[in-house]
């Protein structure tokens, strides 16, 4: 898929607003995701929601550590339990990659379904691209 992320930032670092729309084989996407740091626990969640459903996703939940981004999460999918891991990885000041994985052997092995690399485009006044 080819496309676009443009991301805000939201009190003053501490969340931000992605909005994300690309188009590829299998069709069109457009999807939010709200990031918001609890400075308590000095984690993120990562809520994503796509236009198709409308609904805001379990967060997956994590920590940046060493430049690298892991968060995770348990769902359900097909009727079991899996968990799901996002990095984010490879960060410089004008690129990094996302990774999504699930697992459903508890973290033993991994099966990656979304790779993503963003470049940033130009800096605008409270955004990213």
């Amino acid at each position: 898929m080819d496309g676009t992320t443009v991301v805000r930032k939201v009190w003053n670092g501490r969340a931000n607003l992605v909005e994300l729309e690309a188009d590829g084989p299998a069709g069109h996407l457009e999807g939010l995701s709200l990031r918001l740091y609890n400075p308590q626990s000095h984690q993120w969640s990562l809520n994503f929601s796509n236009s198709g459903d409308g609904t805001l996703s379990q967060p997956t939940i994590g920590q940046f550590k060493d430049g690298r981004g892991e968060f995770f999460d348990q769902e359900t999918l097909s009727g079991r339990a899996i968990l799901v891991r996002f990095v984010i990885s490879e960060i410089t000041p004008n690129s990094c990659r996302f990774e999504q994985a699930f697992s459903d052997d508890g973290g033993k092995t991994w099966e990656v379904n979304w790779i993503a690399t963003d470049t940033r485009a130009r800096d605008e006044p409270d955004k990213t691209h």
